[in-house]
């Protein structure tokens, strides 16, 4: 019973260690993907100041960085308590070595002493000779033996406890150094927060000069977008729609080829066909706005569900500039705006990306020279805007990573595309696909 608890204690302790590894680990790998993020923002920063740019553009790169800087914030704050945590297991072991050394020093002292005391050669043999019989003497001689090497293993075990002393010392001071480094990155971090949020409320001052001009410059900036939005979702639904019509017309033709090689089967299957090649109307809303799936289309919606966090920034090198979901508003402080995707930032001349296998089932023209294309994955899409020229068409296989077009810079020299990923007419948060 004993020996199973200590199995159990010992399996736990394995576990937790293990847990907390990999959570430094995931912790030191989502630090390195923000400061690129930051090093690629400052990168193209700099390119984009010689363009002129208005201050609308300028307010949401100071969102942009004072994000990015409040998410590397927050991820050292977790790495300094986990690093404390693991500084404060390594002095209970220091403590513990230390103890043990003590006791298993103590004890060899003590054994060398004895040792010493003894240490003629006549007195061993003479311990020897004065036993009462032969195999007392015999008793003796292993004794001697096993005392011997019980001598030589208590040495040993001192050397290899002072080595995993030496070696806690060591990780000791390298996890306090570590946690020194980040304590320091985290306040150099916290003061440019400061100084960004600063500039940003100097530019909102500006705004409010001529607040009427730029509201109305806003206003018709959320129009636009409310426009394309609904643009995107009737898009999807008549996608939908055509892909449904097609398997239903394939299924029919199916049927009928299956008919006519067996005529003398009775008719409910040609029945079945018909009601399926002409749906009631009332299920054709329902019909519409879901993908019916064949056993190949649901291999690839869960090919796709299964990759989920896992999936490639759909450019080669960026950074998100606007996340999904609900954006507080520049000016009007008790106003929200809503993102339907993810705009990420990349340099001049970079292409859009799928991020996953897939079917391109459309691509919709938004602005003159501005398409959005469409990649079925089962009953999922994705979908990229801002491509100003393609490499891909309608009914293209497309493969993870495959070049789909060239995003386009606007005047103010900056490349933002905007990727958006649903599940049938559902918009989902594209950063909880993304490997971020």
């Amino acid at each position: 019973m004993k020996s199973k608890i200590i199995i159990i204690v010992f399996l736990f302790c394995s576990t937790f260690n293990w847990a907390q590894t990999s959570k430094q680990q995931e912790l030191e790998a989502r630090k390195e993907k923000i400061i690129n993020a930051i090093l690629q923002y400052n990168g193209l920063l700099n390119i984009e100041k010689k363009k002129e740019r208005s201050v609308l553009t300028e307010i949401k790169e100071k969102d942009t960085r004072i994000r990015l800087s409040q998410s590397l914030i927050t991820t050292n704050e977790t790495q300094v308590k986990f690093i404390a945590n693991d500084i404060a297991k390594n002095q209970r072991l220091i403590k513990s070595l230390t103890k043990e050394l003590e006791i298993l020093k103590a004890d060899y002292a003590s054994m060398i002493v004895k040792a010493y005391k003894s240490r003629s050669q006549s007195s061993r043999v003479m311990f020897v000779l004065s036993s009462q019989n032969f195999y007392q003497a015999y008793k003796r001689i292993q004794y001697m033996k096993q005392y011997a090497g019980f001598r030589k293993s208590q040495a040993e075990e001192i050397k290899v406890k002072q080595l995993k002393l030496n070696d806690a010392i060591v990780a000791l001071r390298s996890k306090k150094e570590q946690r020194e480094k980040v304590i320091a990155q985290t306040a150099k971090e916290k003061e440019e927060l400061e100084r960004q949020k600063k500039e940003k409320e100097q530019l909102v001052k500006e705004i409010q000069k001529d607040k009427k001009k730029y509201t109305a410059e806003i206003d018709k900036k959320e129009r636009e977008k409310r426009d394309v939005d609904r643009q995107i979702k009737k898009t999807i639904a008549e996608a939908i729609a055509a892909a449904n019509k097609k398997a239903a017309e394939k299924a029919a033709e199916k049927a009928r080829a299956a008919a006519k090689k067996n005529p003398a089967k009775p008719s409910t299957t040609t029945t079945k066909t018909a009601s399926a090649a002409k749906p009631d109307p009332v299920a054709a809303s329902t019909i519409s706005s879901k993908f019916i799936l064949n056993a190949e289309g649901k291999v690839d919606s869960d090919n796709f569900k299964a990759n989920k966090g896992k999936l490639p920034l759909p450019v080669e090198k960026g950074y998100i500039s606007l996340p999904y979901g609900d954006q507080p508003h520049p000016i009007h402080k008790n106003l929200t705006t809503h993102n339907s995707g993810v705009e990420i930032t990349t340099q001049a001349g970079s292409s859009a990306r799928a991020v996953f296998g897939g079917e391109v089932i459309q691509i919709q023209s938004i602005y003159a020279n501005n398409y959005a294309v469409y990649i079925r994955h089962g009953d999922y899409i994705t979908l990229y805007m801002n491509i100003e020229s393609l490499n891909v068409g309608v009914g293209d296989q497309v493969s993870i990573k495959q070049r789909l077009g060239k995003i386009h810079t606007n005047s103010e020299g900056k490349t933002t595309m905007k990727f958006i990923v649903t599940q049938n007419t559902t918009t989902l948060n594209p950063s909880s696909w993304l490997s971020l």
